[in-house]
């Protein structure tokens, strides 16, 4: 898969050992690794309902950052600059930031649980978190208005 050498590296950058953590990471069965948050991104966690359709605003508009689903798409976690989670006021939007770790999926491999959505691009592309807030609205709006369904 192109890329997914160069998201890798992006990815463990941020690890305490970024050597090490590659090198259990590509051993690892399921193909996942707990990467700190904080340093060069936080992850901002909206529930499905809401995550999803503000993904497809974000894709309308342009790439968005790196996205990740835990099984069943119940959460959806959107990579925005490191910072962005301790001035986060939104409701019901949980932040991962400094501080706190995160299971990432090994970038092109399947997993059994949290999987990308989008995947890094390995040049560091986050999710700008004014344009993320922007498709919240939207998509909330969206869904209130149409019960969720595109019209």
């Amino acid at each position: 898969m192109p890329g997914a050498k160069t998201a890798v590296d992006w990815l463990v950058s941020v690890a305490p050992d970024p050597g090490a953590c590659r090198w259990e990471w590509e051993r690892n069965p399921l193909g996942v690794a707990l990467l700190p948050a904080g340093r060069r991104w936080d992850v901002l966690i909206l529930p499905g309902e809401l995550g999803r359709p503000t993904l497809d605003v974000l894709c309308l508009i342009g790439r968005p950052g790196p996205v990740l689903a835990d099984f069943g798409d119940s959460r959806l976690g959107f990579f925005v600059p490191a910072g962005t989670a301790s001035r986060w006021l939104g409701t019901g939007v949980r932040g991962a930031g400094r501080g706190t770790w995160i299971v990432v999926p090994y970038p092109g491999r399947a997993t059994g649980g949290v999987r990308w959505l989008v995947l890094p691009d390995g040049e560091g592309t986050l999710t700008d978190p004014a344009v993320l807030e922007l498709a919240m609205h939207e998509a909330a709006a969206c869904v209130l208005t149409h019960g969720g369904r595109k019209s």
